[in-house]
């Protein structure tokens, strides 16, 4: 049996943050029923699609084993529906904000009267006791908000602030909501009784990215600057190679002086500048470009082979082009061609984590706008129900 098989959420959320941490769920087992509005999720429309436009690419990973109704909550009628699911319901997740989803008559006390034992889940853009509460935020604003965006400045001396080309903020809330909404269910199964939960992008991804970057700025007076220097050396970047690039990390001093003497230059390390280990931290922009240096003498797959003997954790730079023919995932079949009812043959992810209890997950199809509706609605009035 599924690991959340029985557990019943409904997700009226969009784009990516909310979507994606029902989708994790969704992999478990949970039933997710995602609620949409006649037009149907932005997310459907991220990614051209091979045949229905509603079904793009990012829709057929991230809404992955759900299903799908449309209501327009202000319609009456539709309005009863949702009702209905929100009193059938383990978890209500929704992104709107406050103010919004009250005036739809679905804020926190309107559906505690509907399902008292419920937990709600809101997926805000920042925290609702602060000055940022009734604002908007998208993964650039929070990657902005939270000086993400100063990285790469600090790294490469280009003052421009740049955004991380990916949706980190909405994938890390995403998390923190799972989790979350797997803590409120351990909870409630202890207790029997429901909460309300509350999950900020702004404070999650400042918690995530200040994990290590918040560093000698944790003390009180701080001890140095903020920003975690390693993460930060403008000189750790991968390394060319004949052919291409290497990505190596000598995390420890006594790796360090071992791929030395694989790179054929223990002597480097003789100079003043790199003689102890204090020197050595103190000189890392210039200890990597020595190594620098020193790799275009091999080919990738030399150095591979080299570092693999000698247990040196190394790695060649992959184009994302390229990412298909990794030879661990292909024989890991991390990627899986499957055959969708309407979509036609699409490439699945594996879900990386794996659990004895259940080792053979199949994972459901990413659903048609309303391709459940009124199997749903149908389900409700057999309940009793609108």
């Amino acid at each position: 049996m599924s690991l959340l098989a029985g557990i019943r959420i409904i997700d009226l959320t969009s784009v990516i943050f909310g979507p994606y941490a029902t989708q994790m769920l969704a992999d478990l087992g949970a039933e997710v029923i995602k609620v949409e509005p006649p037009q149907g999720d932005v997310s459907r429309y991220l990614g051209r699609a091979s045949n229905d436009p509603t079904m793009g690419g990012v829709h057929m990973t991230v809404n992955r084993g759900k299903r799908s109704i449309v209501l327009d909550l202000k319609n009456p009628e539709d309005h009863a529906v949702m009702a209905a699911l929100v009193s059938s319901a383990d978890v209500f997740f929704h992104n709107i904000r406050a103010s919004a989803i009250d005036r739809l008559g679905f804020g926190e006390a309107a559906v505690r009267s509907l399902n008292p034992e419920i937990i709600q889940v809101h997926g805000t853009g920042f925290g609702q006791d602060g000055p940022y509460a009734g604002l908007q935020a998208y993964d650039d604003v929070i990657q902005a908000a939270t000086g993400t965006t100063s990285l790469l400045p600090r790294a490469d001396g280009n003052p421009r602030p740049r955004f991380l080309p990916s949706l980190l903020a909405d994938k890390v809330a995403g998390h923190y909501a799972a989790q979350a909404i797997l803590a409120a269910l351990v909870h409630k199964l202890r207790t029997g009784k429901g909460q309300n939960v509350e999950v900020p992008m702004f404070e999650c991804f400042a918690n995530f990215m200040l994990e290590e970057h918040l560093c000698e700025a944790t003390f009180n007076p701080p001890v140095g600057p903020i920003g975690y220097r390693r993460q930060l050396d403008p000189g750790r970047q991968p390394f060319p190679t004949r052919d291409g690039h290497i990505a190596i990390v000598p995390y420890t001093d006594a790796k360090l002086i071992a791929l030395f003497a694989l790179l054929g230059a223990p002597e480097t390390l003789d100079e003043p500048r790199f003689a102890d280990p204090l020197a050595r931290h103190q000189n890392s922009t210039a200890l990597y470009e020595q190594i620098a240096q020193l790799t275009p003498a091999r080919s990738t797959a030399e150095w591979l082979s080299l570092f693999a003997n000698a247990d040196m954790p190394a790695m060649a730079v992959r184009d994302l082009d390229d990412i298909f023919e990794d030879p661990h995932l292909v024989d890991t079949d991390f990627f899986r061609l499957r055959q969708h009812p309407t979509e036609g043959e699409f490439r699945e992810m594996a879900p990386p984590v794996r659990y004895s209890a259940d080792p053979a997950r199949t994972l459901g199809f990413a659903p048609g706008l309303n391709a459940q509706g009124s199997e749903i609605r149908s389900e409700l009035l057999s309940r009793g129900s609108p």
